[in-house]
């Protein structure tokens, strides 16, 4: 996912394995250093950094339109060949 494609998007703010927060992305900057989430009811709006050992974590979603998400166990076990292993 570009991080252009992250703006919008419903994800989760991990550091050391430990969610610290869920939003929604608000900006990105283009080489995905950093990102913020947008202010919600409970928190500000906030920046967190690759650099400072942040992981953004996305859920799969339905997209609407012609994109949407689907896989299957034969689209993820495929191998090279086309055959199921």
């Amino acid at each position: 996912m570009s991080n252009g494609a992250l703006i919008n998007a419903l994800v989760e703010i991990r550091h050391q394995d430990n969610v610290i927060r869920t939003g929604f992305v608000e900006d990105a900057m283009p080489d995905s250093s950093a990102l913020w989430l947008a202010a919600d009811a409970v928190h500000p709006r906030q920046l967190f950094e690759a650099a400072q050992g942040h992981q953004v974590w996305v859920t799969p979603q339905e997209l609407s339109g012609d994109l949407n998400y689907r896989m299957t166990t034969t689209q993820i076990f495929r191998n090279s060949s086309g055959r199921r292993p």
